[in-house]
């Protein structure tokens, strides 16, 4: 047995067989975000034999407070490739399988077929029911972590017979009632804590060591270091589920208009005449804004105190973009014959960009 592991096989209840178990386990880990990284440096480290690391996204400067593998040297890079070389130098031993792409409806069967556990690092309800879907078609189980503010949940779902993701949340939330960590916020060491309990309950599936967090939901709140556990049970009706659905969007999500905080960067570089709101709370807007943005809270925004004509461009800016999203629907109603765009990426981007040109 490698000596490096030595410290947890000398443990009697994991051992040589636990590690061994390890060694011979498949890992898809679905997001390299603030909960991903945690989740794959553990594995990792402690040897897991093959990890699935999937993401598509690039580094930003946003990320760095929570998702601290990664350093400033590492902005606008893709987060697999920096992510996969740095576990790469951390162990050798492990072998990667590496997807540039998200999960989608197309290629969740096939990617999830292949594990023997998955871990849903993702920050989105869509991605998390298709995991949900697909795992209960493959009989697979997952292990879920999600963050909000001082506060984590933990639980593990599917697993031999038990509650499905689905039998704690039957339904989709509407796009009104997901909140948005961008916009709410979540304190940096939060997702560590999280993901690292999520790693935790990876490392117990694979080796068949503890009691599994199946039928529990684990809950920590970071402000008072409390952790509550809360049992669900199953519903029979939700371990039927023999195809994915058609679409797995946030339901009554409409279409916006947005322009891309790249974009809208160069734009604003040609100096062209344009309109730039800004819906940010006012605290927010004085900590930093653009130069030419106008403040006006979103739930401040009334369009009919607004004058605008036909000719007008009209940009709509927030923190990440969620915001900006409804202030255009709301805009869009009062004036139908005006293009409105939202920013995507909202200050989170256009600051990345600064920093980063």
């Amino acid at each position: 047995m490698d000596f490096r592991y030595d410290r947890q096989t000398r443990l009697k209840d994991f051992g040589p067989d636990g590690q061994d178990k390890l060694t011979k386990a498949m890992v898809l880990v679905v997001g390299l975000g603030g909960l991903g990284l945690p989740v794959v440096q553990y594995l990792n480290a402690m040897g897991v034999g093959t990890l699935g690391l999937m993401d598509q996204d690039v580094v930003e400067l946003h990320n760095l407070q929570r998702q601290v593998l990664y350093s400033e040297k590492d902005l606008g890079q893709s987060k697999l490739e920096v992510a996969h070389e740095k576990l790469q130098a951390q162990n050798s031993q492990t072998i990667f399988e590496i997807y540039d792409t998200f999960l989608t409806k197309e290629n969740a069967l096939g990617i999830i077929s292949e594990y023997d556990v998955v871990v849903d690092a993702t920050d989105n309800f869509p991605t998390r029911y298709l995991i949900n879907d697909a795992c209960v078609i493959l009989n697979k189980p997952f292990v879920y972590g999600a963050l909000h503010g001082f506060e984590g949940h933990v639980s593990v779902f599917n697993y031999q017979g038990g509650p499905t993701y689905r039998c704690l949340y039957p339904n989709m939330p509407t796009a009104e009632e997901i909140p948005d960590c961008n916009d709410n916020g979540v304190l940096g060491v939060i997702p560590g804590v999280i993901g690292t309990l999520q790693a935790l309950e990876a490392v117990k599936l694979v080796a068949g060591i503890g009691e599994v967090l199946s039928g529990k939901l684990l809950i920590y709140d970071g402000l008072s270091q409390q952790m509550s556990t809360f049992n669900f049970k199953t519903n029979p009706v939700n371990k039927e589920i023999n195809a994915l659905q058609e679409f797995y969007e946030t339901p009554h999500c409409e279409v916006i208009p947005e322009i891309s905080a790249n974009a809208y960067w160069q734009f604003r570089n040609l100096e062209t005449e344009h309109i730039l709101i800004d819906v940010r709370t006012v605290a927010e807007f004085e900590a930093n804004h653009l130069s030419n943005a106008i403040n006006i809270p979103l739930n401040q925004l009334d369009p009919k105190q607004l004058d605008f004509t036909l000719n007008d461009m009209i940009y709509v800016i927030c923190q990440s973009g969620k915001r900006s999203a409804q202030a255009v629907k709301q805009l869009q109603s009062d004036y139908p014959n005006i293009q409105f765009y939202s920013i995507l990426g909202g200050m989170n981007q256009m600051m990345a960009l600064s920093h980063n040109p």
